[in-house]
């Protein structure tokens, strides 16, 4: 028994492949084309994705992938001063976030009293005239944790008699 083959399925099917390429290079060639003519308005300024925001505390930067853990942060605001403690966790590698924090902090003024850094834990502390702010990084398994705390200078050298608190 003698099997036929009609060429002409196969020839639909290598038809239609061609036009598939065919039509596909030219969106390619259009799509270029509408690309190069952009290159003229270059001269626009061109929006920058924001990567940080400041929550809480107005001149501490903290980067958009770290999200707040509501249940370890505690803020307390009064006319002129917030204090407190924002807990943070995300997926950054520590000194990736060390350093963000060493470059921002610098950026808002804040001069660097202190910095520790050990196998799992980084920390940081810095001042202002009125106020200290410690950041520390800790790894854990699956997410970088951060806690940034901000409280006021502790003025004198007697401790917490010469708070700013206490007046």
């Amino acid at each position: 028994m003698k099997v036929k083959y009609s060429i002409r399925p196969v020839t639909k099917m290598i038809v239609l492949v061609a036009l598939t390429f065919f039509i596909s290079g030219c969106m390619g060639n259009l799509a270029s084309k509408k690309s190069d003519g952009d290159t003229q308005n270059d001269s626009q300024p061109k929006s920058k994705k924001v990567t940080a925001v400041y929550y809480d505390f107005e001149d501490i930067l903290i980067p958009m992938e770290l999200s707040i853990v509501k249940g370890r942060t505690v803020v307390i605001s009064t006319p002129g001063f917030t204090s407190g403690i924002i807990t943070l966790k995300g997926r950054i590698e520590r000194q990736s976030l060390f350093n963000f924090f060493n470059i921002n902090m610098q950026n808002d003024n804040w001069n660097i009293l202190s910095q520790i850094k050990s196998p799992g834990t980084a920390i940081m502390v810095f001042q202002k005239a009125s106020r200290t702010a410690v950041i520390a990084i800790r790894d854990e398994q699956l997410n970088t944790y951060v806690e940034v705390g901000v409280a006021p200078t502790v003025s004198g050298e007697a401790g917490l008699s010469g708070s700013s608190l206490m007046e």
